[in-house]
């Protein structure tokens, strides 16, 4: 207030009048630039004061019907999904790699040690232990439906009156088929009510596996024939043999699974170290992870391994975890893990 006085009095000095003017005529002209005076500052502050409100309105507040709208996309969204807890790893990875993860599975602390890819979601809940998961912990999850198979079904009371169904992937006969897997795959189309995600998953799997086979036969074009263990210990390993996915990955591949045996119904045969020697020269040896440090040393400091020459006159290669009893997702991990292996020795 004081400065716009002063500010008021320098103008009125600065006004130069005749000095014929009387001193009532100076009164009016004082009175009018006062009220010219008045009127500006009035008009300034609602012009800022409107200005403000204008600047809040839009910056701060979206349109209302906007607002509404995404809401209730959002409310739709989440209401139609069908939320999945499966202690099955098989299921939870095909879950996941067709685009409808699992709000939980079991043993996810070593999931990457064992399946690899593809990896969960970071929202997804650890249920505990696969074979017997956290009834406390599941019953707070909003959880629809559990799939499983018959190797967890003792624990389906833990999860009260939720609905579980069964799905398994596993050769119906002494030989694994595409079919054995393509149709559970599309039984878990059904149970999450969208047959199409499934069926897309089912030719994009198919198109990633012959990508993965190309590639392998621009690397490797003289190598036909596979024999696939995974190590128990430094002695002891089990085969995996024709009722097992590594029988239809490689015919997918165009390549041959070479067996000692027929399988139990897991899909391998237990053999030993000096058992690898019945395998011929012409197939390549491939050793799933995981495998520990202390049973790698042991391995190399092994005479019979040595002896058998793999890595040097012997085609061999060490692959990444791939899930031994997933589904669909297993077939594709381990075509593109084939197609970027280095293999040593033999003819290669």
């Amino acid at each position: 207030m004081f400065s716009i006085f002063y500010q008021y009095e320098s103008f009125k000095r600065s006004i130069l009048m005749p000095a014929s003017v009387t001193p009532i005529t100076v009164r009016k002209w004082q009175t009018l630039l006062a009220f010219i005076i008045l009127v500006c500052l009035t008009l300034t502050a609602c012009s800022h004061s409107s200005s403000d409100k204008d600047i809040t309105h839009f910056d701060t507040s979206p349109p209302k019907d906007i607002t509404e709208t995404a809401n209730s996309h959002s409310d739709r969204i989440d209401s139609d999904r069908i939320n999945i807890v499966s202690p099955d790893w098989g299921n939870a990875a095909t879950l996941t790699a067709m685009g409808h993860a699992p709000i939980a599975t079991g043993d996810i602390r070593v999931w990457d040690r064992w399946v690899g890819r593809p990896h969960l979601p970071a929202a997804t809940t650890d249920i505990g232990i696969r074979y017997q998961p956290n009834a406390e912990l599941v019953a707070q999850l909003p959880v629809d439906m559990i799939v499983d198979n018959a190797f967890y079904e003792h624990a389906r009371s833990l999860y009260g009156d939720v609905p579980a169904q069964s799905v398994m992937f596993a050769a119906k006969g002494k030989a694994a088929t595409w079919a054995d897997y393509t149709e559970p795959t599309r039984a878990l189309g059904a149970l999450i009510d969208n047959p199409k995600m499934a069926e897309d998953y089912i030719v994009q799997s198919q198109k990633d596996i012959q990508l993965a086979s190309q590639q392998f036969q621009q690397r490797y074009p003289i190598i036909k024939k596979f024999a696939v263990v995974q190590f128990a210990d430094a002695n002891n390993m089990r085969m995996y043999v024709d009722n097992s996915l590594f029988k239809v990955a490689l015919e997918q591949m165009g390549k041959e699974l070479v067996v000692l045996g027929e399988g139990n119904q897991w899909g391998f045969v237990p053999i030993r170290m000096g058992d690898l020697a019945q395998l011929d020269d012409e197939t390549c040896l491939l050793i799933i992870d995981p495998l520990s440090p202390i049973t790698r040393a042991e391995i190399k400091n092994s005479l019979v391994w040595q002896r058998l020459g793999y890595g040097e006159r012997r085609c061999m290669a060490e692959l990444p975890p791939v899930w031994i009893y997933g589904g669909m997702s297993s077939l594709v991990s381990l075509a593109n893990n084939l197609s970027t292996v280095s293999l040593t020795g033999g003819a290669i």
